[in-house]
């Protein structure tokens, strides 16, 4: 990308064309228009990158981005508002309101994983606050992108707001121009070297990153429901979903019951041969299918496994007889495997999660309030969900972001906003009275008189 498209951002977002509302709005409607006129299209793409189905096409990448834009315009005028705040008796006569104002050109950089919601959530709050954008939709889901791009082409102003397809060197080109705000979700490595080029600017950013996000399972509840929630949330996408459940911790007395729960719901949702079942996508790419590969080549699963290199096919595999040290453990997984470990109490189980670094997600099956209080308190992650898998990531008034090596910064609804908007300081004030008291020369008794008035009434 040439420093014209840039400038040419640049030029729209100081002649002030992004800051109206009506702008904002017309942008937002005319993204959701692309997401319905084009949803066959947007299904088939993500059916030849991942063989997804149309249903979970839906339900994690175009339903939710279209009820994100909803949500966004119902509340968009009420978040554009400027606060007011209290001004001391000292100032007085004085108005004083802060009120947010956009970045100006921002970077979103995507995620392959789920390339169109990964890509396309942060554009809807970058909008709506008001910024031009360049968006870089990831190269590993080609037929994504592509349809991306056709979208910006035929639906949105091109002059604000742009798509910029390729690889690494093409992400390195836009890494090394000046953006007011950077938005990046990925891999931890790739978030060093965008936090590396963004301080070359002193760039502001945000990074979604992930980890290995824990689930315990105490036992006290429904094991059955506990165990069909826990396979839906770690096999959807094959697993490559930075939020799903990275390892069970199970109670020990529990774990034969659990994991027999487990493959009763995954013959229900994926049939006896998941390889043939339409609802179970494939592995993104060569680099993850032969990474895992590697990783179940090492292990003693519960059940056979076959693969398939011709198309990155790997089986939803629960694995027992697992330990914290396993090959398992040394990183993030984000396939379709799921180590299930045995604890004897829950503070062993505190003690394994706090072993590893802050996750973006932690998952807690309980119904002792007890234990759920413990958990909170002993633990550290982005989000918590307790009975439940991953719709804290899905709903509009929570913040969505990592802690730690799992990222940093927030976004969906409100914080999304936010994120991509700073908070501007305004003081409005008279020029009358202009009292002597605050110019020097400060006699003793000037300031005495100052220090009292600065006390008692600022």
């Amino acid at each position: 990308m040439g420093d014209s498209v840039t400038a040419l951002l640049r030029a729209t977002f100081e002649g002030g064309t992004t800051r109206n509302f009506t702008w904002r709005r017309s942008q937002l409607l005319a993204l959701e228009t692309f997401l319905v006129e084009r949803e066959k299209e947007i299904a088939a793409a993500l059916h030849a990158d991942f063989r997804k189905s149309a249903a979970e096409t839906f339900l994690t990448e175009t339903g939710y981005l279209r009820s994100e834009i909803r949500f966004a315009l119902k509340h968009l005028k009420s978040w554009m508002k400027p606060q007011r705040v209290a001004v001391p008796l000292i100032y007085q006569p004085a108005t004083a309101y802060y009120r947010p104002e956009p970045y100006g050109v921002v970077l979103i950089i995507g995620a392959w994983n789920y390339p169109l919601n990964l890509t396309l959530a942060p554009l809807i709050n970058a909008i709506a606050a008001g910024n031009c954008a360049v968006v870089k939709p990831s190269e590993h889901a080609p037929h994504t992108s592509a349809v991306i791009a056709s979208g910006f082409g035929d639906y949105l102003d091109r002059s604000a707001l742009c798509v910029v397809e390729g690889g690494v060197e093409e992400s390195r080109t836009l890494l090394e121009e000046r953006f007011d705000y950077i938005f990046y979700t990925g891999s931890r490595m790739t978030g060093r070297e965008v936090m590396h080029a963004a301080a070359k600017h002193l760039t502001p950013l945000t990074l979604e990153l992930g980890g290995k996000c824990p689930c315990i399972v105490d036992g006290s509840g429904d094991l059955r429901v506990a165990a069909r929630r826990i396979v839906w949330a770690k096999f959807l996408n094959a697993g490559q979903t930075c939020i799903a459940p990275d390892y069970v911790l199970v109670e020990e007395q529990k774990e034969a019951e659990l994991i027999r729960y487990m493959h009763e719901a995954l013959a229900d949702f994926y049939g006896d041969d998941p390889r043939s079942s339409p609802d179970f996508p494939r592995i993104g790419n060569a680099y993850n299918f032969l990474r895992l590969e590697k990783l179940l080549a090492g292990s003693v699963p519960s059940a056979g496994v076959f693969t398939d290199h011709g198309e990155f096919y790997i089986p939803p595999t629960i694995l027992q007889g697992s330990s914290m040290d396993s090959a398992f453990m040394q990183s993030e997984i984000f396939g379709p495997l799921l180590p299930v470990i045995a604890y004897t109490g829950i503070e062993e189980a505190l003690s394994c999660i706090r072993r590893e670094k802050a996750p973006l997600a932690l998952y807690l099956f309980s119904s002792v309030k007890s234990v759920q209080e413990k958990v909170l308190l002993h633990s550290r992650s982005g989000g918590v969900s307790i009975n439940d898998l991953l719709f804290q990531a899905s709903m509009h008034h929570l913040p969505f972001g990592g802690l730690g090596s799992s990222g940093f910064g927030a976004y969906h609804g409100r914080a999304g906003f936010d994120t991509f908007s700073f908070q501007r300081s305004i003081l409005e004030r008279s020029l009358y009275p202009d009292p002597a008291l605050r110019y020097p020369p400060y006699s003793r008794l000037k300031f005495r008189l100052l220090k009292m008035l600065v006390t008692l009434f600022q």
